[in-house]
């Protein structure tokens, strides 16, 4: 763990791992809801980073921060958040490809994975997920789509992404869900925030990406078997 003076009046918590960063960020929530923290404004968790914004007193948090032995998250803190997908995203062939899998396959692996907020960003509600094996790690398309639709289940390097609103991604494709991400009318406008674990809960595809799904997965295994 190292500590970085930003301003007069915040410290980063700079961390090796996005694992440690969750739990960092955990245990600072907690010993302030507890009242045994040093006052702070505001705490934001970046990749392997918390920012401490606006502390009543810099050199004391530093102090208490250096004096902590924090352990990695049990699996099942946190709250569960449970949102329906359907895999019918227009990059789920090129993924299955990538994992050397079938497309209900990639279903079922990303459906069974515990998946946990990590931070957020890029957009108003735009959670970053953590949760896949590194086998299952994507690169990010060569060439950005100038539109994603809302509500768009993406994965990009180590992350799960859920589209908010329609806008420009270059994120892979898998899925859809109908669940509403951010709405200014709600307290909290986000429905994810870091901390958060998150289920897939897999619903039925319509009958034409059903249709293109096993045209798709039927081209492939004809492909590998003469390969």
């Amino acid at each position: 763990m190292r500590l970085s003076p930003v301003g007069a009046d915040s410290l980063l918590v700079d961390l090796d791992t996005p694992e440690e960063a969750q739990a960092w960020h955990a245990r600072i929530l907690h010993r302030r809801s507890a009242g045994r923290l040093v006052p702070v404004r505001e705490i934001v968790p970046g990749e392997k980073t918390v920012l401490l914004y606006g502390i009543g007193d810099a050199d004391a948090m530093a102090a208490e921060l250096r004096q902590w032995s924090v352990p990695p998250l049990a699996a099942d803190s946190g709250p569960l958040i449970e949102i329906p997908v359907r895999y019918d995203g227009a990059d789920l062939p090129a993924v299955a490809d990538l994992w050397g899998v079938t497309q209900d396959e990639v279903a079922r692996i990303h459906s069974t994975t515990h998946h946990r907020v990590a931070f957020c960003g890029f957009a108003p509600g735009f959670a970053y997920l953590l949760g896949l094996e590194e086998r299952c790690h994507v690169p990010r398309k060569a060439e950005p789509r100038t539109s994603v639709p809302a509500g768009s289940v993406a994965l990009a390097g180590p992350y799960t992404g859920i589209y908010p609103r329609a806008s420009p991604g270059g994120w892979q494709l898998i899925g859809t869900t109908d669940l509403r991400l951010w709405d200014m009318e709600r307290d909290p406008a986000a429905t994810l925030s870091p901390g958060t674990r998150v289920r897939f809960v897999p619903q039925p595809a319509s009958e034409s990406t059903k249709r293109s799904k096993a045209t798709t997965q039927g081209r492939t295994k004809g492909e590998r078997h003469h390969a």
